[in-house]
């Protein structure tokens, strides 16, 4: 069984609504000291999983762009390199490239390392970093007016390309129901969904075409139960609202306050109440 790793740890590749970075400390105090596997089934920026760089990892999430950036970091870090250097920080420039994945045809014909580099692209000079799709599925943040941008960093990106392909490290585009139906007893979940709004203003869940509501809150919990069920540890973050305080009463879970830098407004960008849920000591 693997404990956790003490080599230096990675800096995420993307900015991520929701982003662990500034709470680490904070989760890792809750980690089991010994597990088998590693498992994420919305790895997002993966700040958790590359701090800790476990030596055997499934990660998963249901955004294929993104999936896509990690398995082209593996696979491919000459190409994205080299893709990356042509972008510009211009805002006309900006929304040529934002606008490709309108034109469907045209977006296929890109290849998976162009794929990649337009996503870290447009995180990289999008407002905020934030990550958001419409109802298509189309990126639709506007441009941020960073003066200069870190579009281009071939440390990070090699440094990640070491790690992911030097490790048995899996990537899954799935569902999180089936990603999480592959975990074996004394293996370790860290989930860490879409947040449960805090108001009915505040519903950013748009990380994907089809969003995260309260049913799939639902299902996550059924998930979990079944995780207990089998063996498997779990540690689950997410927004301290009445709905999942009460959805996880059943389990231990331990009251965090985050502050959120990624926000659509000023005001919404502070500390806030997390919990942190798990089904072991």
């Amino acid at each position: 069984m693997s404990s956790l790793r003490k080599s230096a740890s990675i800096a995420p590749i993307m900015k991520w609504a929701g982003g662990k970075r500034q709470l680490l400390a904070e989760i890792k105090k809750h980690l089991p000291v010994h597990y088998a596997n590693y498992h994420e089934a919305f790895i997002g920026g993966g700040a958790l999983f590359f701090d800790l760089m476990p030596e055997r990892a499934v990660i998963n999430d249901a955004n294929a762009e993104l999936i896509n950036v990690y398995r082209v970091i593996q696979q491919q870090p000459d190409a994205l390199i080299a893709d990356l250097k042509q972008h510009k920080n211009d805002k006309d420039y900006f929304y040529q490239i934002r606008a490709l994945d309108r034109a469907v045809h045209e977006y296929q014909t890109l290849s998976q390392a162009q794929k990649a580099s337009r996503m870290i692209f447009l995180n990289r000079t999008c407002y905020n970093g934030l990550f958001r799709v419409n109802s298509a599925g189309q990126f639709n943040v506007p441009f941020g007016r960073y003066k200069n941008p870190n579009i281009v960093n071939e440390i990070l990106i090699w440094t990640i390309h070491a790690y992911l392909s030097e490790q048995p490290i899996q990537m899954l585009n799935v569902d999180f129901v089936q990603a999480l139906a592959r975990v074996q007893a004394n293996d370790f979940v860290y989930l860490d969904p879409p947040y449960d709004p805090l108001s009915l203003s505040a519903n950013f869940t748009s990380y994907t075409s089809g969003g995260f509501d309260r049913k799939q809150q639902e299902r996550l919990k059924q998930s979990c139960d079944e995780l207990t069920t089998r063996g498997v540890k779990f540690l689950l973050s997410n927004s301290a609202t009445p709905f999942i305080v009460d959805l996880y009463k059943d389990y231990s879970t331990v009251m965090i306050q985050a502050k959120r830098a990624i926000n659509a407004k000023a005001d919404g960008r502070g500390a806030i109440a997390e919990v942190l849920v798990k089904n072991y000591a």
